[in-house]
C-alpha cells in the first residue's frame, strides 16, 4: 500500500483528532469549568479531566485565586471640603463561579467600578483627620459594602487598603501650621500645669515651716548656705531665730481698739 491509497484515511484522522482535542479540558486545581448545553446552563465541572462535546457544549474558565484589584486614584473631596486623591487596592476571589458567569457580564470590571464609587463615597463622608488617623476603620467599612453589594455576583471580598492619600501643597503646609501650633499649645498646658503644682507644693511647705520652727530653722540655714555659696564676697551673719521672731512680733501691728466707748466697770 503506497501513501496516495492512505490519502482518504489522513483527512477523517486528523478531523478526528482536532475533534477529540477540542473535546478534552484539563482544568488545574485552582479553575472551575462553568458548562452550557445548547446555551442553557448545565454545571459546574473540574478540577481534572473534562470532557466537552464541540458545538452543543461551552465551557468557561473561571479563576478561583485571590485576585488583587487596583482601583484607580479617585478625586474625593472630605466632609471639610478638602479635596485630595486616594487609590486603593482590592482583594477578592470568585466563591460561586455559576453566579459569577451568568449574573454578570465582566465580574472583574464590575468589580472595579463598584471599588471606585464605593470609595468615593464612604471617605466623602468622613473629615481628612479621619482619613489620615483612622485607615483600619474606614478599610474595614469599604470591604462590608463591596462585598454586600458583589455577594450576588458569587464574589467575596477578602480585603481592602487604601494605600495614598495625597495632599496639594497648599493643604500640607495649612497641616503643617496646625501641627506646630497644637505642639505650642501643648507646650504652654504642660507649663501651666506644672506652675500650678509648683504652687501648690509652696503652699503645703509654707504651711508646714509656720507650724514647725524646726522646719523654719532648717531653711533659714540652707538660704544662708547658699548665699554664701553664690557670693564669696559676701560676709553673712547669721542671727539666732528666736532673735528674729522677737523682732517680727515687736513690730507686728496690734489689734485695734474697740469703739464701743468706755470700758465696761463693774
Amino acid at each position: 500500500m503506497n501513501i496516495a491509497d492512505l490519502i482518504p484515511y489522513i483527512a477523517p484522522t486528523v478531523v478526528l483528532l482536532l475533534i477529540l482535542g477540542s473535546a478534552i479540558k484539563i482544568l488545574p486545581e485552582y479553575e472551575r469549568g462553568v458548562v452550557f448545553f445548547l446555551g442553557r446552563f448545565q454545571g459546574v465541572k473540574g478540577p481534572g479531566l473534562i470532557i466537552i462535546i464541540p458545538g452543543i457544549q461551552q465551557m468557561t474558565r473561571v479563576d478561583l485565586r485571590v485576585i488583587t484589584l487596583d482601583v484607580p486614584s479617585q478625586d474625593v473631596i472630605s466632609k471639610d471640603n478638602v479635596t485630595v486623591r486616594v487609590n486603593a487596592v482590592l482583594y477578592f476571589r470568585v466563591v460561586d463561579p455559576e453566579r459569577a458567569i451568568i449574573r454578570v457580564e465582566d465580574f472583574g470590571s464590575a468589580t472595579s467600578q463598584l471599588s471606585q464609587t464605593t470609595l468615593r463615597s464612604v471617605l466623602g463622608k468622613h473629615d481628612l483627620d479621619e482619613m489620615l488617623s483612622e485607615r483600619d476603620k474606614l478599610n474595614s467599612d469599604i470591604q462590608e459594602i463591596i462585598d454586600a453589594q458583589t455577594e450576588e455576583w458569587g464574589i467575596k471580598v477578602a480585603n481592602v487598603e487604601i494605600k495614598h492619600v495625597d495632599l496639594n501643597e497648599s493643604m500640607i503646609r495649612a497641616i503643617a501650621r496646625q501641627a506646630e501650633a497644637e505642639r505650642e499649645r501643648r507646650a504652654k498646658v504642660i507649663h501651666a500645669e506644672g506652675e500650678l503644682q509648683a504652687s501648690k507644693k509652696l503652699v503645703e511647705a509654707a504651711e508646714v515651716m509656720s507650724t514647725d520652727s524646726g522646719a523654719m530653722q532648717l531653711r533659714y540655714m540652707q538660704t544662708l548656705a547658699d548665699m554664701s555659696t553664690n557670693n564669696s564676697s559676701t560676709i553673712v551673719f547669721p542671727l539666732p531665730m528666736e532673735m528674729l521672731s522677737a523682732f517680727t512680733s515687736k513690730h507686728s501691728p496690734k489689734a485695734p481698739k474697740s469703739d464701743n466707748g468706755d470700758n465696761d466697770e463693774t
